[in-house]
């Protein structure tokens, strides 16, 4: 099997994919045009990406079945383009949870310390102990989480041992009253809103998806305390960046951002967004993954993935499959297990107009006989099963089931 790892890439990664017997082509600095050229010219299945875009044209008549993501977001990759050729995407959750959570709670403690501040007048040779020892303090103050992923919990769990108490809203919980408990001390609320009024640090860990973006606005950051502190280390565009100057400039709100709206694709750039020229504004590079711990930890995660579909043809942790099919129901055949059975049934529903959705054979033990469940776009009207069964000797038992 052929791999094209289009970005940076741990050795251990390297190393262990041919291991598991594939063929490497490491070329972290392919993008735009060049990635499309060696994705085609490659003849690659399998394409590995970190930040770097995977647009819908870079597939088109590629020989790519798989593209793995090396982290958790796959919001850079066109994963409606690689489902309507068939192509598996899929990802690695949770390997870097700690580091984001590390780099979440190096923010907050930054802020509330004015650390960075704090360097920058040392290095000038300014001595200022009055100003920089005004700091609020983390204990007993209050944490609201947007989102409950491995990230956020990760943020949850080093929040119980600052002795902070702990707010979560997120979807998964929707169906629970207000009052239900996310785990010991963290306490589940209704909504957004109700977090951010609740909240002296509000911290976004949500996908970047339609429903997202945006939704850290100014109605919402209204809501929030003079003073407050806003963390970001998910994704840039799920808040509204101009909503926030506005707040960081009237209200004494502080920021820690780790990712930011229109931020470079490349790994060096000139970048000034206004917003991270503010006082109250910390901001680093969307490294929240990138210590040598996670980018491990996603390398051995990638090789795993790959290996599996490679000896198995089953891909962990793919995102693009369909979570319910067009099928209304299944056709159960109880057969022999001989060559042309299953062809003999999927001529006869071709034939008929039916399409398949999906299909399972089962074998019983001694590989003589099986039972094949094949989930069918349509009810198989009662002379296609006559049609079915007397076309073919092996078939021993069909039945309709509606799904």
């Amino acid at each position: 099997m052929k791999v094209l790892v289009a970005d940076k890439f741990e050795q251990s990664g390297i190393d262990g994919l041919r291991a598991a017997g594939c063929l490497v082509l490491h070329q972290p600095d392919l993008d735009g045009e060049s990635l499309m050229a060696a994705i085609r010219t490659s003849g690659a299945e399998v394409l590995v990406v970190r930040g770097t875009v995977v647009a819908a044209a870079m597939l088109e008549n590629a020989n790519l079945s798989l593209v793995v993501r090396a982290g958790a977001g796959y919001n850079t990759i066109d994963v409606m383009a690689a489902s309507r050729r068939g192509i598996y995407v899929s990802n690695c959750p949770g390997k870097n949870a700690i580091a984001v959570a590390e780099l979440t709670f190096g923010l907050i403690l930054a802020l509330d310390r004015r650390i960075a501040d704090s360097v920058v007048e040392l290095r000038h040779g300014r001595w200022n102990k009055k100003d920089f020892s005004k700091a609020r303090g983390l204990y007993g103050r209050t944490l609201g989480l947007l989102g409950f992923g491995s990230i956020a919990q990760e943020v949850a769990r080093r929040a119980a041992a600052f002795g902070m108490p702990v707010l979560v809203w997120s979807r998964r919980f929707s169906t629970q009253p207000p009052a239900a408990e996310a785990g010991p001390g963290i306490q589940v609320v209704a909504s957004p809103e109700e977090l951010a009024e609740r909240a002296d640090v509000l911290s976004v860990h949500l996908a970047l998806t339609p429903d997202t973006r945006g939704l850290v606005n100014a109605s919402l950051l209204g809501r929030l305390k003079p003073g407050s502190y806003v963390i970001n280390t998910a994704r840039g565009e799920i808040v509204d960046q101009a909503a926030l100057e506005l707040v960081i400039r009237e209200r004494g709100i502080r920021a820690g951002l780790d990712v930011f709206a229109g931020e470079p694709s490349a790994a060096t750039a000139a970048f000034k967004p206004p917003i991270v020229s503010l006082p109250n504004v910390y901001g680093t590079h969307h490294v929240g993954a990138s210590t040598e711990q996670a980018q491990e930890a996603i390398a051995a995660e990638a090789v795993r993935v790959i290996a599996t579909y490679k000896n198995s043809g089953k891909v962990p942790n793919v995102v693009n499959l369909a979570k319910k099919t067009p099928a209304t129901h299944m056709l159960i055949a109880r057969h022999l297990d001989r060559p042309g059975v299953l062809a003999h049934v999927f001529d006869r529903l071709r034939g008929a107009g039916i399409n398949v959705q999906e299909t399972e054979n089962v074998i019983f033990e001694g590989a003589e006989a099986a039972v094949a469940r094949i989930n069918l776009d349509a009810a198989p009207p009662h002379g296609l099963l006559l049609s079915i069964r007397s076309g073919n000797d092996h078939i021993l038992d069909l039945q309709v089931v509606q799904i």
